[in-house]
């Protein structure tokens, strides 16, 4: 799943993803992201820190908290990730951070988790 309030955010890893076998879901933000994840399962999610309404940390956050968010893959995907913040992202439940601008290879590496 990509959650990504800027659908040209959405579009171009959506893309990769897809052209490497999987499937790949959409989401504008938060919200919709978490409707969701109350009823599928995901095994990867590429979320975005910064979007209007719920911030990608407090979906991180709720989702962790989900019967089914617990063994979810949960990417930072961001334009705005500093050494410092590095620290909180892992304590808010993200494993891997992805900064823009992103390269397939970037990608692919935080998506399969080597």
């Amino acid at each position: 799943m990509i959650v990504y309030d800027n659908p040209i955010n959405r579009l171009l890893p959506g893309a990769w993803i897809t052209r490497s076998g999987w499937d790949a879901v959409e989401c504008p933000n938060g919200v919709e992201a978490l409707k969701k994840l109350s009823t599928e399962r995901f095994d990867v999610i590429l979320l975005d820190l910064s979007m209007p309404g719920l911030s990608g940390i407090e979906v991180c956050r709720r989702l962790r908290a989900l019967p089914n968010g617990k063994g979810v893959r949960v990417i930072a995907y961001t334009a705005h990730a500093v050494p410092d913040a590095l620290e909180g992202l892992t304590a808010a439940g993200f494993d891997e951070v992805l900064i823009k601008p992103i390269t397939k290879e970037a990608l692919m590496r935080v998506v399969t988790g080597e």
